[in-house]
């Protein structure tokens, strides 16, 4: 069975210290880093843009997971590529074209991620879920950290894991929103891959012991 994978959340870092916390993370046992893009239209925030994601993946060390919450997506692929993102994550509520979406974020050399809202039906990506290589399950409502975990979620993982199986599709599950030592168990066991952490992380006092805790649990 593959590790599952551990991926803190930037937006809940500190903002005044992002160099700081960006080193913390490359010291710790984290695989990847989350990075949420926000244009306070497709959600009711705005996070930072392309300067400040630039100044980011100049000191990252492992792979950059950038998961964009923005109307229209497909205008900045090239970018978000140029910036080094490995992996770009679009949401299927924003991607009337998505098929046309994951080719065109493929053809740029990223891994191509789609992310689903709560109410967002998983059966959605029955067409497309073998050209994805990551969908990303909303755990709470998009656009802010600290939220409380959508207990519905555990059943849409289990969903998704069925139809990746019955496919033969190699998707990896992200999970975002809420992710706290409680409960990452509970989502490796419905079938999550990748556990994105913000508040849990960032607000502990000690985010090294608090990662590497969650990493243990996640593949204990």
């Amino acid at each position: 069975m593959s590790s599952k994978l551990i991926a803190p959340s930037i937006l809940a870092a500190d903002f005044g210290n992002l160099q700081r916390d960006i080193e913390m993370i490359n010291k710790s046992d984290a695989d990847w880093f989350h990075i949420d893009i926000m244009d306070g239209v497709f959600v009711p925030n705005i996070s930072f843009g392309m300067p400040v994601l630039k100044a980011i993946t100049k000191h990252t060390k492992k792979p950059v997971d950038v998961h964009l919450m923005i109307i229209d997506p497909d205008r900045y692929i090239k970018t978000f590529a140029d910036l080094g993102s490995d992996i770009l994550t679009v949401h299927y509520e924003a991607c009337p074209h998505l098929h046309r979406t994951i080719q065109a974020i493929k053809a740029e050399g990223m891994k191509a991620g789609v992310s689903l809202n709560p109410h967002t039906s998983i059966n959605l990506l029955e067409d497309t879920i073998n050209d994805i290589d990551l969908v990303l399950i909303m755990s709470v409502n998009p656009g802010f950290g600290g939220q409380n975990f959508i207990e519905n979620t555990y059943n849409k993982v289990k969903q998704l894991k069925e139809l990746i199986t019955s496919k033969g599709a190699s998707t990896l599950i992200e999970i975002d929103g809420g992710v706290t030592n409680k409960n990452i168990k509970a989502l490796v066991d419905s079938g999550a891959d990748v556990l994105v952490a913000g508040s849990f992380v960032f607000k502990s006092v000690k985010p090294l012991d608090t990662i590497k805790d969650l990493k243990i649990r996640a593949n204990s």
